[in-house]
């Protein structure tokens, strides 16, 4: 007996209609990208490893999905750690490719490419999906979407400026209130470590930190001591895990805590700036926070850094992030290139959109009409008019069976399709059809012409 297929945790089938509902929100993502001036390209669903592997932070480069060489991959594995099972270095001589792990690394690496057929600054916006092989919880998956924008080639804060809006824009057009876009700065990261004397432990540093809404201050201490940062270090940074007021405040605190700091001082004045002009030209509905214990683990981030949070009534991680890399395309041979982006995370996006009942009624339905089939002389002459419909752009079908007209009507109705349309004998001699709305059992004969204006 076959065994019950099934597919791998952490990836989901979607149906039509949770299809629907994803295109409607990439639709929006899409068209804000391009209303901001963001142009598409595509790169391919799997690198050289050498491409991503280095690039996330020890921890990221765990999650990163290796692809076995093609044919007999151990032939050529080194025999010595293959008897030893040393699975951490014989992956190097078995595996050359690997999935992509987010969007923003093989930007990088498609600008070195190209980057004499591109135009710089150069803003471009990318809706492919992603691979991580994480531990799948709610909202986190191994498979995927990413939607990123982002400009290379300026150093220009009003970038990040922009991209505030940008994400305000897009989950205003959602319907999305209360979204919090939180903000940080990597100078300043690096100002507190070294005025802590912790700056070789920068990474270790900031990747606790980053960890304190999931694990708490204790968690946080705890986590810090392992990585060999001293108590007296961590006790210098106490103010950071009670930091409030309004981000003129939080921005005059860290003034004086990175006083003595040239690189934090920076990172101040960066803040500051993208601050002040986000709140003098003002958002639709989301809110920006400046958190100060924001990290976010990956190596490459050299300025700013943002995060978004969902409507504190959600219960779910951050739906976007993103930050500044001025060093990202060095690593690829092309120096002196800095770059911005930002990332939406369509799928908890759309756990977001759903909980909170905001898709509307139109993105539920598909087909709009489902055109009765009597047999062939009648289904010709539907069909003459489901051609002239579809070429107004109406979404409309035949059912292909002369099969009993209740189940055509079922069909209809557990497919949540609202109208039906009759033509047998009796409306064919008329040269009409009769529009039946499934809902309320009202029905209207029409003409060709009064039939497509109803249903536009």
């Amino acid at each position: 007996m076959a065994s019950k297929p099934s597919i791998p945790k952490g990836t989901r089938d979607f149906s039509p209609a949770e299809v629907a509902k994803r295109q409607y929100i990439m639709q929006i993502i899409k068209s804000n990208f391009e209303k901001f001036g963001f142009q598409p390209i595509e790169t391919p669903s799997f690198e050289n490893s050498d491409t991503l592997m280095g690039k996330y932070g020890e921890e990221g480069d765990r999650l990163i999905f290796k692809i076995l060489n093609s044919g007999d991959y151990l032939a050529k594995a080194d025999t010595e750690l293959l008897a030893n099972k040393d699975s951490l270095k014989l992956i190097s001589t078995i595996s050359e490719k690997a999935l992509r792990y987010d969007l923003t690394v093989p930007f990088a690496r498609y600008v070195v490419q190209h980057q004499n057929e591109i135009e710089f600054p150069f803003k471009r916006y990318q809706i492919q999906p992603v691979w991580r092989a994480d531990r799948p919880q709610k909202g986190r998956f191994r498979e995927f979407f990413q939607c990123d924008a982002d400009v290379v080639g300026s150093t220009s804060l009003w970038q990040e400026v922009e991209l505030v809006q940008l994400y305000d824009s897009v989950f205003s057009e959602l319907g999305l209130k209360g979204v919090t876009i939180k903000i940080n700065n990597r100078k300043i990261l690096s100002g507190i470590a070294e005025v802590i004397g912790a700056s070789d432990k920068l990474i270790d540093f900031t990747v606790a930190l980053d960890k304190l809404d999931k694990i708490g201050e204790d968690g946080v201490k705890k986590e810090m001591l392992e990585k060999g940062i001293s108590a007296e270090a961590i006790q210098k940074v106490q103010p950071l895990f009670s930091f409030s007021g309004t981000i003129s405040e939080k921005i005059s605190q860290l003034r004086n805590l990175l006083s003595n700091s040239v690189e934090g001082s920076k990172g101040v004045a960066e803040l500051q700036f993208i601050c002040e002009n986000v709140t003098e030209l003002g958002l639709q509905n989301a809110i920006l926070d400046l958190d100060v214990t924001l990290a976010r683990g990956l190596n490459y981030y050299t300025g700013a850094i943002f995060e978004v949070a969902p409507p504190k009534e959600v219960s779910m991680g951050s739906i976007g992030g993103g930050g500044r890399y001025d060093d990202l395309t060095g690593i690829f041979g092309l120096k002196n290139m800095s770059g911005v982006g930002i990332s939406f995370g369509l799928d908890r996006i759309y756990l977001v959109v759903e909980e909170l009942d905001l898709f509307p009624e139109t993105v539920k339905v598909t087909t709009k009409a489902l055109f009765i089939n009597y047999g062939n002389e009648e289904a010709k002459y539907a069909m003459k008019a489901i051609h002239e419909l579809r070429k107004a752009g109406i979404k409309v079908e035949m059912y292909p069976d002369a099969a009993k007209v209740g189940k055509q009507f079922g069909h209809a109705d557990k497919r949540n399709i609202p109208f039906a349309v009759i033509a047998g004998s009796d409306e064919i001699k008329e040269g009409k059809y009769a529009l039946k709305n499934l809902i309320s059992g009202e029905q209207t004969l029409f003409t060709l012409n009064e039939l497509k204006k109803d249903l536009m």
